[in-house]
């Protein structure tokens, strides 16, 4: 489990690819402070494991469920990535839960300064995460953990400090770019149970979590 706030930003020095099958080596230094073999570190919001590491890097393999989902696929030697090592049970939780499984890419609409911040608009290629985002809620964009400012039909807003945006490859991505999207995993629990108790599918067709559904079901 990761928290969303960004360690370092890493460098990636090879890519090795065979069909849907990737090894990435990464250059780092803060991650490596403590790393293992078999570590969990979140690259742009996905969590991969340590099979190999030196004093200047680590190694990680992506299988092909995770390149078909995530945009990992579209890395290039040299290009930046966010890094977060699994949080420590007892250290501070300064984002929310993260747990770098990407439910769906996004492509960036808009990027828009708005005095000290800067606005991205950003199109879920699956929009049916949207359901699971609301103001002020958190959503995960590339490993960070951030607040929701709006969310439509089509597409979400996220406002990015100064400091956010100077240490994470937001500072690099633009209109047309791609990122990893990750939905707070609170919210897809509690439909799960929700429908669960429900019989699911049959909930699922009457329109999902509506006040009679819930009032039906004794949930109020």
């Amino acid at each position: 489990m990761f928290t969303g706030i960004i360690e370092e930003i890493g460098a990636m020095r090879r890519i090795s690819k065979q069909g849907q099958a990737m090894i990435l080596t990464i250059g780092a230094r803060t991650i490596l402070e403590d790393v293992r073999l078999g570590d969990s570190i979140a690259v742009n919001g996905v969590c991969l494991t340590v099979v190999q590491y030196d004093e200047a890097s680590i190694t990680v393999d992506v299988m092909p469920e995770t390149f078909r989902r995530t945009t990992l696929r579209k890395l290039h030697a040299g290009d930046s990535v966010n890094l977060e090592r699994a949080m420590l049970a007892g250290g501070r939780f300064g984002g929310h839960i993260v747990q770098g499984h990407v439910d769906s890419t996004g492509t960036i609409a808009g990027r828009t300064p708005e005095e000290n911040a800067v606005v991205f608009q950003i199109e879920p290629e699956d929009k049916g995460i949207l359901k699971y985002m609301i103001p002020h809620g958190s959503i995960t964009v590339d490993g960070i953990s951030l607040t929701l400012v709006d969310v439509t039909e089509r597409s979400f807003t996220v406002s990015i400090i100064p400091h956010t945006l100077a240490q994470t490859v937001l500072q690099h991505k633009k209109p047309g770019d791609e990122v990893n999207l990750e939905a707070d995993v609170l919210g897809k629990y509690m439909e799960k149970l929700l429908l669960g108790r429900a019989g699911q599918e049959p909930a699922r067709k009457q329109g999902g979590l509506t006040e009679a559904f819930l009032t039906e079901n004794g949930f109020m």
